[in-house]
């Protein structure tokens, strides 16, 4: 998957509508949330704010009153035949009064996404996570060894047991855990937990 390296934007009129597009990066829904409240307070005028979010391939979407199906679904075709993940695309619109019909309305929304994505500078998303895992205090500098080998964070805390938290790229995780119970001979625990960073 991709996402937007800098966020990208378009401003143009169709029929005396306003539609201002921007496409960016965002890391939860609760983000993209607070993103699109800003946009209602930049542009109190406006008629609709639409919009997609896109995070971890969970989709939140809405045509904010426009006919359904003709702002959201065209704008997610977008951001989904790019290949696009951790996004929002807002489009911000201020009615002209023309109506455009459905057609019209569904070619706009695409546009408005569309055309600054051409632009766009991508960058690839490497799926993050995070494992628990418990060793002794022995082993700490070759777990330390081993996660900075495999690019990995370390947060350790110290108990009767150390346990870590280790996160990164998912495609290091598995390498890692195994080689780090191989060379502790069968004796790190990994408590089954995974969790999806954000």
């Amino acid at each position: 998957m991709k996402t937007l390296q800098y966020p990208v934007e378009s401003d143009f009129e169709i029929k005396k509508s306003r539609f201002i597009g921007r496409v960016e990066t965002i890391h939860s829904h609760a983000e993209g949330l607070a993103r699109i409240a800003a946009l209602w307070q930049q542009h109190p005028e406006a008629r609709h704010v639409c919009y997609v979010m896109l995070v971890r391939g969970q989709v939140r979407q809405s045509d904010d009153g426009e006919p359904s199906g003709t702002a959201a679904r065209p704008m997610l075709n977008v951001l989904q035949h790019k290949g696009l993940d951790n996004v929002l695309a807002s489009v911000v619109r201020y009615f002209g009064g023309i109506k455009l019909g459905a057609g019209g309305l569904v070619r706009a929304y695409s546009q408005a996404i569309s055309d600054p994505l051409n632009t766009a500078e991508l960058i690839e998303v490497r799926p993050q996570s995070t494992v628990v895992i418990h060793f002794q205090y022995e082993h700490e500098s070759l777990v330390r060894h081993l996660a900075d080998q495999y690019g990995l964070n370390l947060d350790v805390q110290y108990a009767e047991r150390v346990t870590a938290q280790v996160s990164g790229e998912i495609q290091a995780l598995e390498p890692f855990l195994e080689m780090a119970n191989s060379q502790l001979r069968g004796e790190l625990i990994h408590d089954g937990a995974c969790l999806n960073a954000p």
